[in-house]
């Protein structure tokens, strides 16, 4: 984007929703935008979730069998992987958000996150590079693991697809529902339909992922797996780049925690002054009501009062103006209140996400140990079983956007049916049951004498599957329609860091529970702790199982308790309920 264009961009955000094409000229309404080019970024998080979702389900399975580690440091080889790729959305959204651009922002770590996958796919395919042949579930052969060049290589490669992945993730959603106008109504009420279609391309090509790719990997080894997800991106980069002509993009806006910055140091400053009792004493404070989607009049709000005192004038004869660091307007204060309101309901899906991890780690190595035939002469690859949610989803979703969200807007006139902070609070309440079903599952299989089928653990994926649907579709709803002018990828990024902080917790609590139940294991006769074996007849998976639905029971009623302390600054939305659902409009 040139300078005129950014200048004429800064001028006239305040008043209209401004956005440019490829080649950084005005968009036309006619040329630009809606669901023709929304299409194109669905279609790269279909490929790239296909590319991705390939290699992490079945991850574990390589680390254990190919790399040699142990069941439990495979599993946090794992989590730490997925977590580090959801962390690393926060950086992609700063630097589409401040920078780069969403559309620039997908390309270049695109490419890297290609990289990644030919990189596993070469080390895959190279015995030289992987440490020898050994079973590691003979208790008379000591396999060593992989370490030196051979590690380094594989976790280089790994991690260059974290960073391509993690920096693609938040950006294809916010670029796609940046297609859509905000100051248009028709378009402004697509947003959710958008939404829904996003969470139906992604489960498309998580359910592609599971049972052909993993199939693949399984039957023709993982090299060739690898190869296949690095395909997979290839295709969705040309997906990406063949929808530039018909993109809406926003220009990027300088760094996003300048202003953050001004009202958190100008606030400090003026700590000692004493709030007025009458808000219309405020430097910039909004005296009408003005409905916009921007962020250019918020209204002001009675949370986090001591940050109004970044908006009192110095009562110094001295001083004629003051500085942005000095004084702040009511907006630029309101914009840093929105940022620490939504993180308790981000803190709160945390525990939704550990429970994620454990049916990408210990639940797929449960089916390894269990009846995998189908027929006498097929066999399930373990990790295709969490393609069993994503397939009812692809019935779910449709039934959702047709049915139920149609009726839901006649009962409670919200566009959406149902708020977000609704849905994301039924998502969190039914994942208890995933994880009931597994300990109960896991019980059963520990007690039988023979190994029972796999499809028992069918449930606890279904179950989980459906909270998904509410908890992960609400969040990033909520975040997108809570966001600000120009930080639309960076809170879409927040969703995915609760992806993060799901999975590093996931490692944190494997290692206290062994550490707290090791030493003679109260009984249970394990001195390496519930999950410190390599052999599941030996661990008490079912026990930690419990652990993790006590866990959710808990956050569930601590999500119930933050729902209803947030409330949503009003000239974000024309309308209260698509926001705010169990909160109380404070009044202004």
């Amino acid at each position: 984007m040139d300078g005129q264009t950014r200048q004429n961009f800064k001028g006239e955000a305040m008043d209209v929703e401004v956005s440019v094409d490829w080649r950084g000229r005005a968009c036309k309404p006619n040329k630009h935008g809606g669901m023709r080019a929304a299409v194109f970024v669905l279609g790269i998080q279909a490929f790239e979730i296909m590319a991705i979702a390939a290699v992490g389900n079945n991850l574990i399975t390589y680390v254990f069998n190919e790399m040699h580690y142990p069941l439990s440091k495979s599993a946090n080889v794992v989590t730490n992987f997925i977590g580090t790729v959801f962390l690393l959305s926060l950086l992609g959204g700063f630097l589409s958000d401040s920078y780069l651009g969403s559309f620039w922002t997908m390309l270049i770590f695109g490419f890297v996150e290609l990289s990644g996958f030919i990189l596993l796919s070469v080390q895959a395919h190279l015995p030289q590079l992987r440490p020898p042949q050994c079973n590691m579930l003979s208790k008379e052969v000591q396999c060593p693991e992989a370490n030196g060049l051979k590690a380094l290589i594989f976790f280089v490669a790994l991690y260059l697809v974290a960073l391509g992945s993690g920096c693609l993730k938040p950006n294809m959603i916010s670029h796609g529902a940046d297609q859509f106008r905000k100051d248009d109504p028709k378009q402004s009420k697509k947003l959710s339909t958008y939404f829904n279609t996003a969470y139906f391309s992604f489960c498309v090509g998580e359910l592609i992922a599971l049972t052909v790719l993993v199939y693949v990997q399984t039957r023709s080894g993982m090299d060739v797996g690898f190869g296949v997800s690095a395909a997979a991106m290839a295709l969705g980069l040309m997906c990406l780049v063949s929808g530039a002509v018909f993109y809406r993009n926003k220009p990027p806006q300088g760094s996003i925690f300048a202003p953050i910055a001004k009202v958190l140091v100008a606030a400090f400053t003026k700590r000692k002054q004493v709030c007025p009792s009458n808000t219309d004493m405020l430097h910039g404070s909004q005296t009408n009501p003005v409905r916009k989607t921007d962020a250019s009049n918020l209204l002001h709000t009675e949370k986090f009062r001591f940050l109004d005192k970044a908006c009192i004038r110095s009562s110094s004869p001295s001083t004629t103006k003051e500085s942005p660091w000095q004084l702040c307007t009511v907006t630029e204060v309101e914009q840093v209140k929105i940022l620490l309101s939504v993180v308790p309901i981000f803190a709160c899906t945390i525990i939704f996400n550990t429970i994620l991890a454990q049916l990408q780690t210990f639940s797929v190595q449960q089916g390894v140990v269990m009846d995998t035939r189908l027929t006498p002469t097929f066999s399930i690859p373990p990790a295709s079983l969490q393609s069993i949610p994503y397939l009812l989803m692809l019935l779910l979703v449709p039934l959702y956007e047709t049915a139920f969200v149609p009726l839901a807007r006649r009962l409670t006139g919200n566009p959406s049916g149902v708020s977000p902070l609704q849905r994301v609070g039924v998502g969190l309440f039914t994942v208890t049951f995933s994880m009931v079903s597994a300990a109960l599952v896991e019980r059963k299989r520990r007690n039988s004498h023979h190994p029972i089928s796999i499809f028992w653990i069918t449930p606890q994926f279904l179950i989980f599957g459906v909270s998904e649907m509410f908890t992960a579709v609400g969040l990033i709803e909520f975040f997108y329609k809570q966001s600000l002018a120009g930080m639309q990828s960076f809170l879409t990024a927040m969703t995915y860091c609760s992806y993060s902080f799901g999975f590093f917790l996931s490692s944190v609590l494997v290692a206290l529970v062994n550490r707290v139940t090791s030493g003679g294991g109260h009984g249970h006769g394990h001195d390496g702790g519930w999950l410190g074996e390599n052999d599941l007849n030996k661990d008490r998976l079912d026990l930690f199982y419990w652990v993790l639905a006590g866990l959710s029971v808990l956050n569930f009623f601590n999500y119930l308790f933050w729902s209803r302390w947030y409330s949503y600054n009003p000239s974000l939305s024309p309308n209260p309920a698509s926001v705010g659902d169990y909160a109380d409009v404070e009044p202004v």
